[in-house]
């Protein structure tokens, strides 16, 4: 179970790893960028300072072909958080009507041409909703966190194996589930 509050007080956040994980742009590696989205006491701040640090030593030329090489031609390394577990099974297509659904349900559009289990968009969403007060969110949410999850664990194993720098970007974004994470109550 995950505990809404303290996921909505890490919104901007998630707007940061939207953004990082799409095609980088000029303006995505502005260290104010960085710190308007983190605190030093956000969970997963260590690690996506790691990350920005590392993309310091590049060019945004160097960046857009480590993106590309990375995220578009390495399979293991698919953005798609649903492809990992089902590649392209009926269970996939069902998985990606209930996300598009979730995200109507929530007012958001979704983008032409894209698929709902994209994780910049996943991020996206997490950043732009307004969530918090929603009666149907906790059961929602499970959905999308379990996906998120899966999704990241696989593309993580993917990231370390490479030595990409994505490496620690995707594990500050899983630091800050787990630190989302509610302990389930022990049974009497």
């Amino acid at each position: 179970m995950i505990d809404l509050t303290k996921l909505y007080s890490y919104k901007e956040s998630f707007g940061y790893f939207a953004l990082q994980l799409m095609y980088p742009e000029k303006l995505d590696f502005h260290p104010a960028f960085l710190e308007e989205a983190f605190s030093q006491d956000h969970p997963g701040y260590a690690h996506v300072h790691t990350y920005w640090t590392l993309m310091q030593n590049y060019s945004l030329e160097e960046i857009q072909e480590s993106y590309a090489a990375t995220f578009d031609f390495q399979k293991d390394c698919a953005l798609y958080m649903t492809y990992f577990k089902f590649e392209d099974a009926k269970e996939r297509g069902q998985m990606l009507a209930k996300l598009k659904l979730l995200y109507e349900m929530f007012g958001l559009e979704m983008p032409e041409g894209e698929l709902p289990d994209f994780l910049p968009l996943m991020c996206e969403f997490l950043y732009a909703a307004e969530w918090l007060d929603n009666p149907d969110a906790p059961e929602n949410f499970r959905m999308l966190i379990a996906i998120l999850e899966d999704g990241t664990f696989h593309l993580l194993k993917a990231l370390e194996k490479n030595n990409s720098p994505y490496f620690h970007l995707v594990k500050g974004l899983r630091v800050t589930f787990k630190a989302c994470a509610e302990q389930e109550a022990l049974s009497q």
